[in-house]
């Protein structure tokens, strides 16, 4: 694998940046905002996203962004390490890439080492490891810590969670702009006093606020070289063993133009409905839609908890005849449900919007298996 090298034809170690966070952390939107600043600042870019499953909505934004993205399906990072080292020699082919940002599946922990360890050791010449971010989204932190009231996962879902913050060198608090300043102190003091091995950061990755400290600190800093911390195998398999999974993907057709923001956000309301209270904490819902023909057009809608509102954060300018939908559900519930839900969800869908047509090209729907790592490394050195 070749690096982006020197003109003498030496090789310049790449900067290798992990962003990592439970499910609906927001994290691609984090990463979009790292690479177009690191674009700006003359710096070339490829990103590498993950997932149990295929078919990513992260990857369509991302891509969508004029970003070369690869994409590694099928397990975590830590069990696909060869698979990440294949995808950044791939990107290094294509544009050569000064900084690599990866971005692990939501449910995914010990990455330090699993991946970053693993990467300092075997490919140590070719590249630098940043400092491990870790990101959280505050009202769903609160909950966590019980600074509030409301409802949250079952306690082994949230030892993924907590082990996640665990091994942090930094802890980023996004969203900040959702909480009032006596929450985000009081969300704070708790992060500090329950994780001191790190540094508590607030950020806003919508709308831009606190970005530049945090990314300076990526560029100049290197991870932190400390023993990697104790992980229970068989609770975090019982976690994400907890969480139900669904991808799907589908083709729209509409007889004439359709409103494809009015068609995501119901079919995102749907899904909350018919998911309900019974059905588990929702940990994220995301859909995108690509209209055929489309300049890296898209429109994108987030449902980060069961009793929040789905969000569209992206928005077509235009109605459109016709394009690709794309699905990914997790939740702390059994994936026939998930399914059920999503199929009922969508067999309804034209009757509120009369002449659309749906086409079903790819759904799986699982629960994760048990993490086996390619690599276990406890000591940078």
């Amino acid at each position: 694998m070749t690096i982006a090298g020197q003109p003498d034809g030496t090789q310049t170690p790449a900067r290798y940046i992990m962003i990592g966070g439970f499910l609906g952390a927001g994290k691609t939107t984090a990463v979009g905002r790292l690479a177009a600043s690191l674009h700006a600042r003359g710096l070339r870019v490829g990103l590498i996203t993950n997932d149990q499953g295929g078919g990513l909505v992260d990857t369509s934004v991302l891509r969508s962004q004029g970003f070369a993205t690869e994409e590694i399906p099928g397990g975590c990072f830590c069990c696909r390490f060869n698979s990440l080292v294949d995808a950044a020699a791939k990107l290094t082919t294509s544009s050569r890439p000064d900084v690599f940002i990866a971005e692990p599946v939501g449910s995914c922990t010990d990455l330090v080492a699993t991946v970053t360890y693993p990467l300092r050791r075997i490919y140590g010449d070719r590249f630098t490891i940043a400092p491990l971010s870790v990101l959280l989204d505050p009202q769903r932190a609160l909950r966590v810590f019980g600074l509030v009231e409301g409802r949250a996962f079952s306690d082994k879902v949230l030892y993924i969670y907590r082990k996640q913050l665990e091994e942090a060198d930094l802890i980023v608090i996004n969203k900040c702009e959702t909480l009032a300043a006596p929450e985000l102190a009081r969300l704070r003091e708790a992060l500090a006093r329950e994780f001191p091995q790190a540094d508590v950061l607030t950020a806003s990755a919508r709308q831009g606020d606190g970005l530049d400290a945090w990314f300076d600190r990526l560029l100049a800093e290197d991870q932190i070289a400390r023993m990697a911390m104790e992980v229970d195998y068989e609770i975090y398999a019982d976690g994400e063993a907890l969480l139900g999974w669904l991808n799907a993907t589908l083709q729209v057709t509409g007889a004439a133009e359709f409103d494809a923001n009015a068609l995501l956000e119901r079919l995102a309301r749907d899904l909350q409905a018919r998911l309900g209270a019974e059905a588990g904490e929702i940990a994220h819902l995301k859909m995108t839609f690509s209209p055929d023909g489309g300049l890296n057009d898209i429109a994108a809608v987030n449902l980060v908890r069961s009793d929040f509102v789905p969000e569209l954060s992206l928005r077509l300018d235009q109605p459109c005849a016709a394009g690709q939908l794309i699905l990914n559900l997790r939740a702390e519930a059994a994936p026939e449900a998930l399914k059920a839900a999503v199929e009922a969800a969508l067999a309804a869908l034209p009757g509120e919007f009369p002449g659309v047509r749906l086409r079903l090209e790819h759904l799986e729907h699982f629960r994760p298996g048990k993490p086996q790592p390619t690599h276990r490394v406890l000591s940078p050195t």
